[in-house]
């Protein structure tokens, strides 16, 4: 396997340059290469102070998925991170893109940040019912207070440059073009003294707020009373103004832990998967890109295909032309004669829709009652067809899940409207029907529906994921 972490002098600075494409993610040989890169800095008697960078379109953006639920690999980043911050010789940190999660925490441990334009910064560990946990409620809280610190830890938001700089989570923000010209720079004017490098873990602890954690402790209440993650996030921040940072490190391990263990976030990490790639039908290429769409009639989703078309290099018309390949037909239009060989996805709306089959058309996308997610649905037309039409309304900035012969989201918004009062329960039963009957092609994605569009609880993972894991507890259970 190729080395993704370089290190290379450049004058009296040394570069660890990370390269581990598409967003740089910290997976175990980043990990590995990061301690190896820094050795060799700290050994290189020509280096003075070292630039920690990354390659590509964004800096370090998070964990590697692929580990998501794999045994922890040696090294884990919290050590990682202590070795970088235990640094001996100055260490810039050069922010891009973004720095999300274990690659703001990463940064953190460095001892001085400087940010190009339009980079954004977050920990949003809480959305996969986490917390931050290689030193960021602990090292965040001493750069910015224990009332920020909670309110960006526990939404999980990410915060823009010019924000993150008046916060005091970056140094500076540099408007170089080029990460290593703005590192380069930042070291030298550290050497020069024009610049101050501090080790973010040697600040004084935060003074205590306990009108903060009250706070935020009533909006979580309020917002998210039954989830478990931003209560051990308030905890952990908590700890950073009552003992020493290795102190504190320790209990944001303990909570870290209790957060892994908890089956919320299983469910919340099933419901990222499933959003990866709802459009893709399973085991088909990517044909032909349509270039030439007819919308006919009207709907409030042609006036916003219209506004996302500018750069997609997707030609949309009011009528069919000889040239057109899809006509995209708004419910109250009659369905029109298009020309040979051009597909017809007609719009449907998920409340009091019927068979879909009975429909003259070769696709149907089914709009949701809220939400923006919608359902392109393959009645007569084949999986390359399907294919070609999803990634068109996605270069168009409509998400859609894949589904065929009949609509997933139609069926749950039946469910749940037949049960008011046991919406969830309702859907879970619905789901397992959906799935046996082979009308999703994958069933996270009736999850994803019901997660997106009818208000099914989140850290749940979904109406199916919740009924299968329910039946596979039962089945143990049982003599």
């Amino acid at each position: 396997m190729p080395a993704c972490v370089h290190y290379q002098r450049h004058d009296d600075i040394g570069v660890i340059r990370i390269d581990n494409p598409p967003v740089n993610a910290l997976g175990h040989a980043v990990r590995s290469g990061l301690l190896e890169a820094l050795d060799r800095g700290l050994a290189d008697d020509g280096a003075r102070a070292l630039v920690l960078m990354a390659d590509g379109r964004t800096f370090i953006a998070g964990a590697d998925i692929h580990e998501f639920g794999q045994p922890p690999r040696q090294p884990i980043l919290p050590e990682v991170i202590a070795r970088l911050e235990a640094s001996t010789k100055p260490l810039v940190a050069v922010l891009h893109g973004t720095a999300l999660g274990g690659g703001l925490e990463v940064a953190l441990g460095c001892h001085y940040r400087v940010a190009l334009p339009g980079t954004r910064v977050g920990l949003p560990e809480v959305k996969l019912g986490l917390l931050p946990g290689a030193g960021g409620t602990q090292r965040l809280p001493r750069l910015v207070g224990v009332d920020s610190a909670l309110a960006l830890i526990t939404s999980g938001r990410f915060v823009p440059a010019e924000e993150a700089l008046a916060l005091g989570i970056i140094d500076a923000i540099d408007a170089t073009a080029a990460p290593l010209d703005a590192g380069l720079g930042a070291a030298r004017d550290i050497l020069a003294g024009q610049r101050t490098a501090r080790r973010t873990g040697e600040l004084p602890a935060p003074a205590a707020d306990p009108g903060a954690i009250a706070r935020h402790r009533a909006r979580l209440d309020t917002e998210a009373p039954e989830l478990f993650s931003p209560f051990r996030c308030l905890e952990a921040v908590a700890a950073s103004s009552e003992a020493s940072l290795t102190e504190g490190l320790r209990r944001e391990r303990e909570l870290f832990l209790a957060c892994m263990d908890s089956p919320q976030r299983a469910g919340l990490i099933h419901a990222f998967f499933a959003a990866r790639a709802p459009h893709r039908v399973p085991d088909t290429e990517e044909s032909a890109t349509l270039t030439h769409i007819a919308l006919l009639g009207e709907h409030p989703l042609f006036e916003r295909l219209k506004g996302n078309a500018g750069r997609t290099g997707i030609a949309l018309t009011d009528q069919p032309e000889a040239s057109t390949q899809v006509c995209l037909i708004a419910p109250d239009h009659a369905v029109p004669r298009c020309p040979a060989g051009c597909a017809s996805i007609v719009l449907r709306p998920a409340e009091g829709t019927g068979r879909l089959a009975e429909l003259d058309a070769d696709l149907v996308l089914v709009t949701p009652p809220q939400g923006a997610l919608m359902e392109l649905v393959a009645t007569r037309a084949n999986a390359q067809q399907q294919q070609a039409a999803a990634s068109a309304l996605k270069a168009l900035c409509q998400a859609v899940v894949v589904s065929r012969r009949d609509s997933l989201l139609a069926a749950l918004h039946r469910a749940a409207n037949a049960a008011p009062d046991n919406r969830c329960a309702a859907m879970e039963a619905a789901s397992l029907l959906l799935a046996e009957q082979g009308f999703c092609y994958r069933s996270s994605d009736i999850d994803l529906l019901a997660v997106e569009v009818l208000g099914y609880p989140r850290h749940l993972g979904g109406p199916h994921y919740q009924a299968t894991l329910s039946a596979s507890a039962t089945s143990e259970t049982s003599p």
